[in-house]
């Protein structure tokens, strides 16, 4: 039974450790959220324009008879979808356009050698 208290005792000091590093690890998760690799930033304002047009055929899709399908395909051989037609096809990220587009691996290790300084 001494034994056993006495590996109890050792224990304390770890057990106080895993604690301590746990709470710090949930502190600076909250503190510090994850940093978004290098992306496109948009204006709150873009797409208004886009946004309004597709709501307002959407509204005027609600108010008639449902459309028939030949008129269906019709609208989504416009573009992307019925709804979308062409909007935003040109940011759509393609194998076309995405031959010079850099990899999370490559983003991730320059982002590495910008926090160690080596290469």
């Amino acid at each position: 039974m001494k034994n056993m208290t006495s590996v109890l005792s050792l224990l304390r000091p770890v057990r106080f450790l895993i604690v301590a590093f746990t709470c710090a690890l949930v502190l600076f998760s909250n503190a510090f959220p994850a940093l978004a690799i290098e992306s496109y930033k948009s204006e709150p304002t873009e797409a208004t324009t886009q946004l309004l047009e597709t709501q307002k055929k959407t509204d005027e899709v609600g108010r008639s008879a449902p459309p028939g399908l030949n008129k269906v395909q019709e609208e989504s051989n416009k573009g992307l979808n019925e709804v979308q037609g062409d909007a935003d096809i040109d940011k759509m990220k393609r194998p076309e356009n995405s031959q010079d587009a850099t990899s999370v691996r490559d983003e991730v290790e320059n982002l590495l050698e910008k926090v160690t300084g080596k290469k």
